[in-house]
């Protein structure tokens, strides 16, 4: 068993890193953000109005735009083919509100182009949502009342499926920013600085998926430690 200090459960030092990891990196994605909704973008175009033309340059007339209440919560449909966006992006004329706009018609792009990373993930989703159930119940019922490493080791498989997730969603994000970025430059909705602070936004957003994914794989690894590879004591 994994050693315990003054009678607390040690493997909880990973949970923290994952914690620590994922606040530190919302934290620079909402300041990045707000430093970059003050500069306000030379074409003038709103979020809405850019994303409007980016589909419509890229072929794509099938996409409806949507606005959602909140802050940084856009992000596109694929199975109903909206792309929503939040209050602080819809009609807002600033670099970051553009960048953020942007980056979910890259999902859309991908969504058109079949690309493969996207329609992995979308295809996954069902097995992530029930391996993230099912996965402890199965783990502490193969520990403690079964005591079967067979039904913990099913369960740690189960609890895998969301590190498969935000592992796939990593190249899914960065490429869809990719897209944007070569599409702002394109069709010159920004130009010069204006397409370097647009990086820097959507960089800050990337490193919220890293840190994800970090936080995913420290928790597998408790997991493993905890329950994997035939370690617990009857």
């Amino acid at each position: 068993m994994f050693p315990l200090f003054y009678g607390i459960d040690s493997t909880y030092i990973l949970v923290i890193i994952g914690l620590v990891l994922t606040l530190a990196a919302s934290a620079k994605v909402k300041s990045t953000f707000a430093k970059y909704s003050r500069v306000r973008s030379m074409s003038g175009m709103t979020g809405a109005e850019a994303a409007q033309r980016l589909l419509h340059s890229s072929g794509i007339y099938d996409v409806q735009i949507e606005r959602v209440s909140g802050q940084l919560s856009d992000h596109y449909d694929p199975r109903r083919k909206i792309l929503r966006l939040s209050d602080s992006v819809y009609g807002q004329n600033s670099v970051a509100a553009i960048g953020v706009a942007a980056h979910e018609v890259g999902h859309a792009i991908q969504h058109n182009r079949a690309y493969i990373p996207l329609k992995l993930r979308a295809a996954i989703v069902p097995l992530v949502n029930f391996g993230s159930a099912v996965s402890w119940p199965v783990i502490l019922f193969g520990a403690f009342i079964a005591r079967s490493q067979f039904l913990i080791d099913i369960g740690i498989i189960l609890f895998s499926l969301a590190v498969l997730f935000q592992l796939i969603t990593l190249p899914v994000e960065f490429n869809a920013s990719r897209r944007a970025i070569a599409r702002l430059d394109e069709t010159g909705i920004l130009q010069g600085n204006e397409l370097g602070h647009t990086k820097k936004v959507l960089g800050a957003a990337a490193l919220t998926y890293v840190a994800g994914a970090a936080a995913a794989i420290l928790s597998l690894l408790r997991v493993l430690i905890l329950f994997g590879g035939g370690r617990r004591r009857d």
